[in-house]
């Protein structure tokens, strides 16, 4: 018989490749979620298994959260739950990096926020990111943004492994609690 592990478990990574830590990390997730489809607790717990990934394997992410569509705020993106400091509270769609993946509804890996035209600087230390859209059908219900403090943070493995994150993401939370 497996023993179940205790949720604060699921934050400790081997020392590993990151494409590892990644599916590591969406296995949790997975596992995690089966308690609750609420999706702040379920967001809530996805920031905190993302900070300690990348942290385990050595990369200086310095931010990782999530922004969400509301009823209310149509156009804007609402901060939800992170990591990290203090951040942006709405972010208009179409603007910055999270504003243009919910526009476009595709991942924008930026390895230079200072190149990206109209950046939304929340935190200046910031020289990459990273940010998924979760889609709700043809819906963009949130994004997944994460930023590095070093250029080209991230790669075509990111990608993959949080675009199927953001997959399991929408699939596994009942977003008419929004």
């Amino acid at each position: 018989m497996q023993e179940k592990l205790h949720h604060a478990d699921y934050t400790s990574f081997p020392e590993s490749l990151k494409r590892e830590v990644l599916e590591i990390v969406n296995g949790s997730y997975e596992a995690l979620s089966a308690d609750t489809n609420y999706w702040v607790s379920n967001l809530a717990n996805a920031a905190s298994l993302i900070w300690h990934a990348y942290h385990s394997i050595g990369l200086p992410i310095n931010w990782v959260g999530f922004y969400i569509t509301t009823n209310t705020e149509s156009n804007n993106l609402v901060l939800g739950p992170f990591q990290g400091k203090v951040a942006c509270q709405s972010i208009q769609i179409g603007k910055g990096v999270c504003g243009m993946a919910a526009m476009e509804k595709r991942t924008q890996c930026v390895a230079d926020v200072n190149k990206f035209p109209g950046h939304i600087a929340c935190d200046g230390e910031t020289k990459s990111e990273i940010v998924v859209p979760i889609l709700n059908g043809e819906s963009v219900v949130g994004v997944l943004d994460i930023d590095c403090l070093t250029e080209n943070g991230f790669d075509e493995v990111d990608v993959e492994l949080l675009e199927a994150l953001a997959a399991l993401i929408s699939k596994l939370n009942n977003w008419s609690l929004s």
